[in-house]
């Protein structure tokens, strides 16, 4: 497993080390703001709702443009303004409880995490190059969910805070204050970063036949499952309060608990693709997670609810490196930037829309709803992309294999994906 992930270009591994922190933060904010907002800081569950939806409206609005200006001059740049963006907002979300400041937080969240999105997954495939591209987004998606699980388990710390003779309003506020400021101090090491001279493109969209078509189809798939996603997985730590009446100190470390799964499991991600495909791949563990993912309202304890989730996570994202290699091998490179743009904006919209309703519909009650509804669009966006992608073929798999290797070694990856 492990000689997967020999050779990945220097620079590329330096970019994956350097995300460790800005994904603490990002797993920081998604796994307790819910919580923190209303329990916390005594917002209610629809303004709660409003304020994730926010920060996706502002990721949907700015994305496109993002990815055209680190296109056309520097993703370095874009990824140095997400980093800040995303460690500023954290310490603004502790700080204020007046609604109309938290929705422009919100709105300085959201601008981060496009920053970041339209330039690390584009930065990453063009210092990977095409050989190492999928292996490198394993790594990076390891990386990526080992920080997040440790800002999961950040959140605990408030009990130890709490210690110190301050309440536990006040624990929570140093927290997001210190977690904010870790965040921060990654951002003179992205200057490290070496990127190629940009070359500037006449075209602010993608013009290229090839990835319009990848765009339209990967968007069918990527709403569908965004739309489904919302309803419940930026609410986890109020939906286990709602449903078994925990704490986010209690849930908190068992969201982390499934990250490290996911960490675990998204190592074997490129030989899984290998073996039976990258489509097939991402098509059957997304499958076996919707499983999982209905017989978490079930679940008669939190001990078993929260069992059931960590094994849905594992399986849904174990699938995340593989759609995000997939997607940066089908688009030209000097598209890269604005294409993560435009699945980003596709990803988040209705992600936090979405997230309106589960909000609404957790605090009236009706805790089973979110899940039941997601599953009828995972099932849809996965039988899509199953039909629009099956017959996908990577740069890499076009590369006539050297001639010292045996015919049926030659054959392997070409055969097993398609």
């Amino acid at each position: 497993m492990l000689d997967e992930y020999k050779g990945i270009p220097a620079q590329a591994k330096l970019l994956i080390y350097l995300s460790f922190l800005p994904g603490l933060v990002i797993g920081f904010i998604y796994t307790d703001l819910s919580y923190f907002l209303t329990k916390v800081q005594g917002i209610s569950d629809l303004w709660m709702g409003v304020a994730i939806f926010t920060m996706g409206g502002t990721l949907f609005a700015t994305s496109i443009p993002l990815g055209i200006l680190a296109d056309r001059y520097g993703k370095k740049s874009m990824l140095l303004l997400g980093n800040v963006l995303a460690g500023a907002s954290l310490i603004g979300f502790a700080l204020t409880t007046f609604v109309p400041l938290v929705i422009m937080i919100a709105v300085l969240e959201g601008l981060g995490e496009a920053a970041f999105a339209v330039s690390f997954n584009a930065l990453l495939a063009d210092t990977a190059g095409d050989a190492k591209r999928t292996s490198a987004f394993s790594l990076g998606a390891f990386l990526s969910w080992i920080s997040g699980a440790i800002g999961a388990f950040l959140i605990s710390s408030v009990l130890l805070i709490q210690n110190l003779g301050v309440s536990a309003g006040q624990a929570h506020t140093i927290l997001y204050v210190v977690v904010g400021l870790l965040g921060l101090s990654a951002s003179p090491l992205v200057l490290r970063l070496h990127e190629a001279r940009t070359v500037r493109r006449r075209n602010l969209l993608p013009r290229d036949p090839k990835s319009v078509k990848t765009l339209t189809r990967y968007g069918v798939y990527s709403v569908a499952i965004a739309l489904g996603a919302g309803l419940f997985v930026p609410l986890m730590t109020r939906w286990f309060s709602a449903a078994y009446n925990v704490s986010d100190a209690v849930s908190g470390p068992v969201l982390a608990a499934s990250s490290i799964l996911t960490a675990g499991a998204v190592l074997l991600a490129p030989r899984l693709a290998r073996r039976l495909g990258l489509v097939k791949a991402m098509v059957v563990s997304q499958a076996c997670s919707t499983v999982f993912m209905v017989a978490v309202p079930l679940s008669p304890t939190f001990a078993v609810a929260g069992s059931i989730y960590m094994i849905r996570v594992f399986l849904m994202n174990l699938s995340n490196p593989l759609g995000q290699s997939l997607l940066m091998g089908l688009v030209p490179g000097e598209d890269r930037g604005a294409a993560s743009g435009i699945t980003a904006s596709l990803w988040r919209l209705p992600n936090s829309f979405s997230s309106i309703i589960g909000a609404s519909l957790i605090g009236a009650g009706f805790l089973g709803l979110p899940f039941y509804i997601a599953t009828v669009l995972y099932v849809f966006a996965i039988a899509a992309f199953w039909f629009l992608f099956k017959d996908a073929k990577l740069p890499e798999e076009s590369v006539p294999p050297p001639q010292v290797l045996t015919q049926s070694s030659s054959l392997a990856g070409s055969e097993e994906t398609r």
